[in-house]
Order: C-alpha cells, then structure tokens, then sequence
C-alpha cells in the first residue's frame, strides 16, 4: 500500500482514498484466517465467540451481526465475495448470509462423487460489476454494500494482485461518485489477514501470528461534507470495525459486541490498547498447539509451547526472540494475555452448533470410530507439538490443499501421499487426499483417509460430506445416511448434502 509507505506500490486509487480518510496505521486482524477473521469483522466478537474455523462450522445464530443490525434500520444489505471460502451455501461460510438480502458468491467445489472442476473464486473486476449493478439499483435510500475482493490471496505476482483489487476499489468509489452518494456514504477499506509471502518460513497464512499476517490495512472514510485525512498511530482491532459502523449509522451497539468504537479512539491520542489475535488452525488442521499473540506497547508475545517475546520497536521482524532473556517482561504479558483470553471465552463460550451430539458420537462409535472426543472448543493452553518446528510440513500440506482447490488432484496426492508416513495425525493432509481420490473416482481409497479425518476431528461436516459421497458410490448407503445427516445438520446452505442424504435413504430402502 502506497500510503502506508510500500515503496514501489502502485496503489493510487488507495492512495487517493487515504488522502480524506482516517489511516489507522496500527491495525490487527484477530485471526490470520479468511473466515474466523472475517466473522469477527461483521460481528464485533472475537474468534472465540463467532463460531466460525477454518475448517467449518456455523456462525452463531444468536450472535449481534452487522447486515442484521442495519437491515432492522431499514438499510438494504447486500454481500458481493470473490472466494468460496465466503460462499455460505457451497462453502465453509454457513450462517454468513444471515441479514444480507443478496448474497452474491455461487461458486461452485469440484463434486466428490464426478470430477467436475471447480470455481472457487472470481477477480476483482468481475465482483465489483456486479456490486455496482445492485448499487445503480440500491443507492437511493440507505445501504450496507460489502465487497470482498480476494485476488491478493496467492504468493505469486502479489503485488500485480493488489494493484488489481486497487483498480476494483477504484471502480467502486467512482460508482458512489456517478450515484452521487459518495460524500454522504462511510466507506471502510482493511483486510482479513496479510500474507507471509516467506517470512518465518511461512509461505501463506493461517499458521503464525506476526505482523506479515496480522497487521493489516485500514482506511475510514466518513460521511461528512469536508473530509480531511488524518493518520492515527494508536493500535485498533477489526473487531472495532462493527460497532464503528453502527455508530456511523447511529445504530445501538449491543452489549455483546466486544469491540469498540474507532471513532472514539479517533478522537483521543490516549496510550495504546493491547490487541489480542489468535491462531486455530494449527490445533484443528494439523494437531499442533494453537497460537495466541498479545501486543502491548513495544512488544509482541506469543503463546506457544516455546514462548516468543518480541520487541518490534528495535526489531520489527521479530527476528530475536527475547522470551528467555527478559522473562519478567514475557511472564507479565503472558498474564495479561491469559487474563484477557479467559474473560472473553467466559463472556460467549464456544458455539454448541458444529459439536456432535452424544447420539451421534455413540453411532459413528459404532461404525469402528476409535478415540474420539467432543470438541471442548479453542483452547488456550500451549500444549502439543509448536508450529514454529513444523512449518514447512505446514506449507506442503497447505500447498497440496491449493492444487485440489484448483482442480489438480494428481498433484495434491503426489504431495502428500509420501507425507503421511512420517507425519501421521494431520487432519488436512487426510482430508484432502480422502477429497483427491473421491474426485479420482477411487472411491474405497477415499473412504480410508476420510475416516482418519473424522477420527482427528468429528464435527468436520465437510470431511462427513465428502465421506458420505463416497461411500454412496461404494454402495454401503446406511453407513453414507449416518456421515450425511451429520453433514446436511451442520451445512444448512448446502444443497448437494441434502440431496446425497435423499438418495442413500432412498437406496437404502427408506
């Protein structure tokens, strides 16, 4: 990003925005995750009280939700995605569209049952022609447009795909202009997550908690007739980034939201205010310990099984970890991360909605289901194998993921077939291979890395989809029915689960 001082960036259209907007150049996203990142952003909660993982699983129905809140206003809401991730019937975003009265995703995943190719995401120009066909039409009377553009979601040409979501911007903000709404519209511009792009040898996201991936962009253009840029060197969390919306809209915040208003923070240069992240998917996708970061002042901490202290001040790479040099430094942050993570998991709890029931565990027990466990939710205890000793396990298994999403199942098996022997337990990697072969046609192999999937973590509704399908083609169709009421129970926009179920009760004479 031009303003935030990248040199060679070409971001005018950004740039351009900044210049009337609040900069708010210490900003930090609460997950590296595209999902429970942006479920904190429309919700004003954080990850432990959204429901929402990498992995699936239902927003919390009674959850405070920004198109909600504003549609009961009398906005009309509407939501235009550039990925599946967001997408809440094909995808992993199930409960997303709750308030939105358009939702604009259908993407499509390569069907496990016929090797169709999927479409998982769209570019920036393609998802704002359509938000600004629904804006020509919407625009006269208050609105809540959210526009998720995706394109700077891979390592390769990364800054060709910012420049391209710069140009999607663009388009908007001239669209507000023809509409002549735009001096009276508040306009937002962050993002959910950054990328490592190689940094601590991670080559994506999803796994570390230092700035590359959390430290995000974010830009707040108000309403107002003479707009003035002003740059706020206070840290701020996109979980303020709701109830600054509706303190725009002049909207209640409910009580739930644990997040604050920006403008308020806007307003005073007081002293900065901890921000909290967290990462899951190390724990759900691959049995390692999950990450917590705390940044206070100068430092960053990370809970892990080998703590990290960082002071960015002196080294903003977090390259010298100073955990056991200053240890009364790490041991009173540590304090205070573990008194905040206490009191918001205590303030929501976890979402019952993606646990299986008793009833389930007990029958999928008895299909030869060894050790399993109810999820008993985010943990913040630093137990386990440490990411930082796996990371490039990580980034193979996470590649592999990418190949399939792109239709190259070969690819993803090659990867991680000689894998798995010597790093067994990776819910991800048998995952995705039970999804390779499915889409393969070979449909007994799949069947096989499925149920170890299930084994490492019941309450995947996409792992019981996927094995449900398969073992329709294998034709035991009362062991599918079981796998797919899970799933079609815990993926309500998800037709194809629904139809599967039908067609292995039917088959299996019911």
């Amino acid at each position: 990003m031009g303003f935030l001082g990248a040199k060679g960036a070409s971001t005018p259209n950004l740039d351009r925005l900044a210049g009337e907007s609040l900069i708010f150049e210490h900003a930090y996203a609460q997950s590296p995750d595209t999902l429970v990142s942006h479920a904190t952003i429309l919700s004003g909660s954080y990850p432990q009280a959204t429901g929402a993982t990498e992995i699936g699983g239902l927003l919390t129905a009674s959850l405070p939700c920004l198109p909600v809140l504003l549609k009961a206003q009398g906005y009309r809401t509407a939501a235009f995605v550039g990925s599946i991730q967001l997408d809440p019937h094909d995808g992993p975003a199930q409960g997303f569209d709750r308030g939105f009265q358009t939702y604009d995703a259908g993407f499509r995943r390569g069907d496990v049952a016929r090797a169709s190719r999927p479409q998982i995401v769209r570019p920036a120009d393609q998802v704002v022609s359509r938000a600004m066909a629904w804006l020509a039409r919407n625009s006269q009377g208050p609105f809540f447009l959210w526009v998720h553009l995706s394109d700077p979601h891979t390592s390769a040409g990364y800054g060709a795909a910012v420049t391209a979501a710069d140009g999607g911007v663009g388009k908007l903000v001239a669209a507000l202009k023809q509409e002549k709404v735009y001096a009276n519209t508040a306009v937002v511009i962050t993002a959910d997550h950054g990328q490592s792009l190689g940094a601590h040898g991670e080559e994506t996201h999803g796994i570390f908690l230092y700035d590359e991936t959390i430290h995000v962009p974010l830009l707040l253009k108000l309403p107002e007739a003479q707009p003035a840029s002003k740059r706020i060197a206070t840290k701020v969390r996109l979980v303020d980034v709701a109830p600054t919306l509706l303190e725009i809209a002049a909207a209640p915040i409910p009580s739930q939201m644990q997040g604050q208003s920006l403008l308020r923070i806007a307003k005073t240069s007081g002293a900065d205010q901890p921000v909290y992240s967290r990462s899951d998917l190390p724990q759900r996708g691959f049995g390692w310990s999950a990450l917590e970061s705390w940044r206070a002042g100068k430092y960053l901490y990370i809970r892990a099984p080998k703590p990290e202290l960082y002071d960015l001040a002196a080294d903003p790479g977090a390259m010298r970890n100073l955990a056991q040099t200053s240890k009364a430094t790490a041991d009173t942050l540590a304090a205070q991360l573990e008194n905040f993570s206490r009191r918001i998991s205590g303030e929501h709890g976890t979402s019952p909605g993606a646990q299986l029931s008793s009833s389930e565990m007990q029958k999928l027990a008895s299909l030869g289901y060894v050790g399993l466990q109810k999820s008993t939710g985010p943990s913040s205890a630093a137990i386990g194998t440490d990411p930082k000793d796996k990371i490039a396990i990580a980034d193979k298994v996470l590649e592999a993921t990418a190949s399939l999403d792109r239709g190259n199942a070969d690819r993803a098996i090659a990867a991680l077939s000689p894998l798995l022997p010597a790093e067994p337990g990776i819910y991800l990697a048998e995952y995705t291979l039970g999804v390779s072969f499915a889409q393969k046609g070979q449909h007994a192999e799949a069947v096989k890395h499925l149920h170890k999937a299930i084994e490492l973590q019941p309450d995947s509704a996409w792992a019981h989809y996927c094995m449900g399908a398969s073992l329709l083609k294998t034709g035991d169709y009362k062991t599918a029915a079981v796998h797919l009421e899970i799933a079609a129970g815990r993926l309500p926009g998800f037709e194809a689960a629904r139809e599967a179920l039908g067609e292995a009760k039917a088959k299996a004479g019911k």
